[in-house]
């Protein structure tokens, strides 16, 4: 039985719900300063991201909506209003507003304890994440995590594979040890396209994807008060002990998951 080795975990709606008042705000509170009429609402940003990484999103939404704006300046003023968002999104972190999603702590605490390695993969950027594990874990928490794979890192985004590609490159691990943490079904292409087995944590905005290639679905990860449910699965497995996610129960889907493939 190949045994669980690493977990490689995404970021945005994965370790955290910061999407729709984290990101947005931000995006939108950045928007202002820069005297544009762009406003994003719940509704718009919930399709805006289908398209992964804040810059390609903001070109997107100018493609999309006809905004009269040449690419030159266009060119100059995306980066500029990213790095302002940024600022804007890491305040909020710093503010206490975006905490991590039920049961992720416990899942870390465990793997670290149990020398199960960490790493991240998200479109996201370098600064995103630091502020997040900052705010949330504490400065120590970035020494927890061997790789972080993030923004401009790989040339091609989510759903493409290259983030997790380069992840299992610097962990030198096969893709059949480690388990991809995800909650879009961008993530899943990603994960799965470099062969990553993914258990999938479903946000608010990802509900309705298609994960028909995921192991598992979960709504979350579960804590005591409030358990988890599986919404589908690919193999046969019990759901958590009382309800909530642990390192046991991720060991066991890796099992399953190659007694399936015998």
């Amino acid at each position: 039985m190949t045994a669980l080795k690493a977990l490689i975990w995404d970021v945005d709606g994965t370790l955290a719900d910061t999407e729709r008042d984290g990101h947005r705000v931000a995006f939108n509170a950045a928007f202002e300063e820069f005297g544009l009429d762009w406003h994003w609402s719940v509704e718009l940003y919930g399709e805006l991201l289908a398209v992964t990484g804040g810059k390609e999103r903001m070109r997107h939404y100018v493609g999309q909506h006809a905004i009269n704006k040449p690419d030159a300046e266009l060119n100059e003023l995306i980066p500029r209003l990213h790095a302002r968002k940024t600022e804007h999104f890491v305040r909020r972190l710093e503010d206490g507003e975006i905490g991590l999603r039920p049961g992720v702590e416990r899942i870390l605490a465990q793997a670290r304890q149990e020398g199960v390695r960490l790493a991240i993969a998200t479109t996201t950027t370098p600064a995103n994440v630091e502020a997040l594990l900052k705010a949330t874990l504490g400065a120590e928490s970035l020494a927890w995590f061997e790789v972080i794979a993030a923004g401009d890192i790989v040339p091609a985004k989510k759903p493409a594979p290259d983030i997790y590609h380069y992840a299992l490159a610097q962990l030198a691990l096969p893709a059949s040890s480690c388990l991809a943490l995800e909650d879009s079904a961008q993530g899943v292409r990603a994960a799965r396209g470099a062969n990553l087995p993914t258990v999938v944590t479903v946000s608010q905005y990802t509900r309705g994807d298609d994960f028909a290639d995921a192991l598992v679905v979960l709504d979350q990860f579960g804590e005591t008060a409030a358990p988890c449910r599986i919404l589908q699965s690919q193999v046969p497995v019990a759901a958590p002990a009382d309800g909530c996610v642990d390192l046991a129960w991720l060991h066991s889907l890796i099992g399953s998951a190659k007694s399936a493939q015998a």
